[in-house]
């Protein structure tokens, strides 16, 4: 894959909003859900923003409307459904290389996932996916905003997504008021919460899967570095799922995820956001999930775990892939080597961002996440990034 033109994190970036009728990940709540994150937000949705959050209003109100009457339809028989095949989880800090992961995966036919609708519009799929997806085709760009990868409808997407918009805590949902900053820290691991609070989880979680079960019984691959510090409720819920997990060189990561979490503010907020706690959110956050990770794994039975580089993946894709088909035990890797190659023949001309840290950063991130950085041998390495001396640097 090749380089795209240098991204500088320390402010400025320009993004480009989505129109007002581009569907943004709230509008696939409730009604009652999407009340309640106005109430814990005291209403202070930016006068610019306005019409946006009165679209939600009313399309949550219809999303009410359908789920009443997809459970009246299947209800029962979502019920009743069993998840015969362990998932499959990739898990992995934010811009390490997940989604690829994921499009790569899911490319086998003996695999399922949920996608992009199904996690935009989880309360009510089931009735409405097919006619929604054409007649609102339109709406989504082909492209990603903070990483230009394809979009669409039916691409697989991160189910902490359909968590949201199903009523579960996430620390997904500061994107919707970023100016109030993180949300929900104890949904990240799952650790602190009550045994009340867990279960009520686990029931939305597991009501998400059984119905994408319904539209497919295979193996689930689910995508969301949330879940990278959720283990050992994954394996609670799931004692036979397996892990694939993916890291990036960190000081790539860094102003990456600082970009991602930056596009998606200016994007899904229903404020203008501010964004000056950004930066200490995604250094505290890396640490904090890398130590319930690394806490965690060694209760996944070795088989049923494999650890990827992305740099190895992007320069070894069909070795890599192999590799982990085998460990994992996921079946014949030769039937499913003519779609991957497809998959990545697709990929040829796609440009990565390249980025420049200002030299304190570099050092800070360095201090705070030395000890991935040395366990994954990203100290051996000659960083990815361009360092600025500080005299350089525009400090955001």
């Amino acid at each position: 894959m090749t380089q795209k033109a240098t991204s500088k994190i320390a402010g400025g970036d320009n993004f480009h909003p989505y129109s007002l009728l581009a569907p943004r990940f709230w509008h696939g709540m409730t009604f009652s859900t999407w009340v309640r994150l106005l109430g814990r937000n005291r209403l202070a949705v930016s006068p610019t923003r306005i019409p946006l959050a009165t679209t939600l209003t009313l399309i949550t109100a219809m999303n009410s409307a359908l789920r009443g009457m997809q459970e009246l339809i299947y209800g029962r028989r979502a019920a009743a459904t069993r998840i015969e095949h362990a998932p499959l989880f990739i898990v992995g800090h934010w811009r390490s290389g997940t989604t690829l992961l994921h499009e790569l995966l899911v490319r086998d036919a003996q695999h399922t996932f949920p996608n992009t609708y199904e996690c935009f519009g989880p309360n009510h799929f089931l009735l409405t996916e097919k006619l929604f997806t054409t007649l609102l085709a339109f709406l989504l760009p082909a492209r990603r905003p903070m990483d230009n990868m394809a979009a669409g409808w039916s691409r697989p997407q991160e189910d902490e997504f359909a968590l949201a918009n199903l009523g579960a805590p996430s620390p997904y949902l500061f994107m919707a008021f970023p100016n109030r900053g993180p949300v929900f820290p104890e949904y990240l691991d799952l650790n602190e919460l009550d045994e009340s609070q867990r279960r009520d989880w686990e029931k939305t979680f597991m009501w998400f899967l059984k119905r994408i079960t319904m539209r497919s019984n295979r193996r689930i691959v689910l995508k969301s570095p949330t879940h990278t510090a959720r283990i050992r409720t994954l394996l609670r819920m799931f004692p036979d799922a397996r892990f694939v997990h993916i890291i990036r060189d960190p000081y790539t990561l860094f102003p990456s995820t600082v970009r991602m979490w930056r596009s998606l503010c200016q994007v899904q907020g229903l404020q203008i956001a501010r964004e000056e706690w950004l930066e200490d959110y995604v250094l505290d956050g890396f640490v904090r999930l890398y130590e319930r990770y690394e806490e965690d794994k060694s209760l996944i039975e070795s088989n049923r775990l494999f650890e990827i580089r992305y740099e190895d993946l992007v320069s070894e894709p069909i070795d890599q892939l192999r590799a982990l088909y085998d460990h994992l035990e996921l079946g014949d890797f030769e039937e499913v080597l003519p779609r991957l190659l497809t998959y990545l023949d697709e990929l040829r001309d796609y440009k990565t961002n390249r980025y420049e840290l200002p030299a304190e950063k570099f050092d800070r991130i360095t201090d705070m996440w030395g000890d991935v950085i040395r366990r994954y041998g990203y100290d051996r390495e000659t960083p990815k990034v361009r360092i600025a001396e500080p005299s350089a640097a525009k400090v955001g």
